[in-house]
């Protein structure tokens, strides 16, 4: 799908000479940065999610915590 966005010329002036460099289009580096955020940005919600617990109690454990009270 194509999209419009607006870059500094600076930004596409360097998106160019990387993709010079790497010989790949000037798409492709911006598909492989989006790539890059999005998959950064899963990594830190489930890494966000570990803490939940805080290190107290495993599942099981809080499972049976609450059995107990009943």
């Amino acid at each position: 799908m194509r999209i419009r966005v607006d870059i500094p010329r600076s930004h596409l002036d360097g998106l160019d000479r990387l993709a010079s460099e790497r010989k790949v289009s000037r798409a492709a580096l911006i598909r492989a940065a989006v790539d890059e955020l999005l998959s950064k940005e899963r990594t830190e919600t489930v890494r966000d999610a570990f803490g939940l617990w805080n290190g107290e109690l495993n599942g099981l454990a809080f499972q049976r915590k609450l059995r107990h009270e009943w």
